[in-house]
């Protein structure tokens, strides 16, 4: 084992006129105690392929030896994970990817390329400890995002959960033994609930330009937006995503073979989305997604006279048309961006003169608007296509204003009853003891009389 690999001594010392390095040239690496010892070995490492593993800053030739002898011993999987830096895994483990959607995929480099790399790349794969994980963090947090303010909570749990697959991964393959990322605490971040858009809330927007993350539109203000779209070729569209709460994807991937107008329902079986400015068409985003939806009366109104509309322009467009058999496309049948639609309801919303909120945000109010008109949450768990009740019930049912009224209302009245029946039951038990004590009173006159004539006799 001693006669794999080389073992050799430099030092730092650089060259006076060409400022390069001496390195094992040094004409004092004779003398002791100057440079330090290294080695170099060849190595297999997990995927079967040969690689030079190089250490150094040893102070003897013997600890140099000692450390090329244990290199040299290890197993395939600890040989990689002792000479691949987590910048290497990450960009491996990342390309070994399959089945993952475009999206997230594209998330995943972002916050490698961007984040990771730049701050942990340098380090060994098996060295990487919690302690660094925390400094890591700490540090990102002091940076500051495109828009000039700090990284949210958000952004940094995400950025631990691409960290966390990739060394879980790592962990599967036997590399390391633990995950690190799993010891970090990172700052609560709380989930954004939908605002209301209240007169007040309003107001203090039309005053600071301040709005809430995540808003949603009163009734009244919904069936306004509406009122002023009436004319808009993509009218239909508005009035599915506001009363029936598909995803921008969802939408946008919507054909007329998913839908049944004899019957009232269509059926969610894809979704178009993007990853940059590039579409990618798939699946749904879970298998909760792909879901039956029913459309009321109204609803169906609309869509046929989206399809007569269609026809028209197919009729004008003549050789220009593209017959793609989306639902929602431009004048030419083509499909339309996902992006197309985010910046056409941002517009449309300007010009009716109504407070901002986003495509998304018109899904939060769709099931606002079902909860505050008496729909049970399994129904429109079912509705948005979410795996789990809870999640309908934590994010998406906002109440409006009128629901909190009558609960407020209700709460009220439930006190007063029982203050109510109180005071009743005090009213009853007072009458009792007065009813008793007037008996009591007439037995003992009663008596006292007949004491009397007794003694006279």
């Amino acid at each position: 084992m001693s006669s794999q690999g080389v073992i050799f001594k430099r030092c730092g010392c650089r060259n006076p006129a060409s400022g390069r390095r001496l390195g094992k040239t040094c004409p004092q690496l004779a003398q002791g105690g100057h440079g330090s010892w290294y080695f170099h070995v060849s190595v297999t490492n997990l995927m079967g392929r040969r690689e030079r593993v190089r250490r150094g800053g040893y102070p003897t030739r013997a600890a140099a030896r000692h450390a090329r002898d244990e290199t040299l011993d290890r197993s395939r999987e600890d040989q990689t994970s002792h000479a691949w830096t987590l910048g290497r895994w990450l960009r491996y483990w990342l390309s070994t990817r399959v089945g993952i959607r475009p999206t997230t995929r594209l998330s995943h480099t972002q916050y490698i390329e961007r984040f990771l790399i730049p701050h942990l790349g340098k380090i060994r794969l098996a060295e990487l400890t919690a302690r660094q994980l925390t400094a890591f963090f700490g540090a990102v947090a002091q940076e500051t995002n495109r828009f000039g303010q700090p990284h949210t909570p958000t952004t940094l749990a995400h950025i631990r959960t691409t960290l966390r697959a990739a060394l879980n991964s790592a962990i599967r393959q036997g590399l390391i033994r633990h995950n690190p990322a799993c010891q970090v605490e990172l700052p609560s971040r709380r989930r954004a609930h939908a605002l209301v858009w209240t007169p007040g809330r309003v107001a203090d927007w039309h005053a600071t330009g301040i709005r809430p993350p995540v808003a949603v539109w009163t009734a009244a203000q919904l069936a306004a937006f509406l009122d002023s779209v009436r004319q808009d070729r993509l009218y239909a569209l508005w009035w599915l995503a506001a009363l029936r709460g598909l995803r921008r994807g969802e939408l946008a991937g919507l054909r007329w073979a998913d839908l049944d107008i004899d019957h009232r329902q269509l059926v969610i079986l894809r979704a178009r989305t993007t990853a940059g400015y590039q579409v990618f068409e798939g699946p749904p985003k879970s298998a909760a997604s792909t879901r039956t939806i029913a459309l009321d009366r109204h609803t169906v109104a609309a869509l046929r006279e989206h399809a007569h509309h269609q026809r028209q322009e197919r009729h004008t467009a003549a050789g220009r048309w593209h017959n793609t058999g989306y639902v929602f496309t431009n004048r030419h049948g083509n499909p339309l961006h996902p992006g197309f639609l985010t910046h056409r309801l941002t517009a449309l919303v300007a010009a009716a003169g109504l407070p901002p909120i986003r495509l998304h945000d018109l899904r939060h109010g769709a099931a606002t608007l079902a909860h505050l008109a008496g729909t049970d949450l399994k129904t429109i768990c079912d509705q948005l296509g979410h795996s789990s009740i809870v999640l309908t019930a934590d994010i998406y049912t906002s109440v409006l204003p009128a629901a909190q009224h009558k609960a407020a209302e209700a709460t009220a009245q439930l006190v007063l009853d029982a203050a109510r029946k109180d005071r009743n039951k005090i009213t009853t038990v007072a009458r009792r003891i007065q009813v008793a004590a007037q008996i009591s009173e007439g037995i003992a006159s009663h008596t006292d009389g007949r004491s009397g004539i007794i003694a006279a006799h």
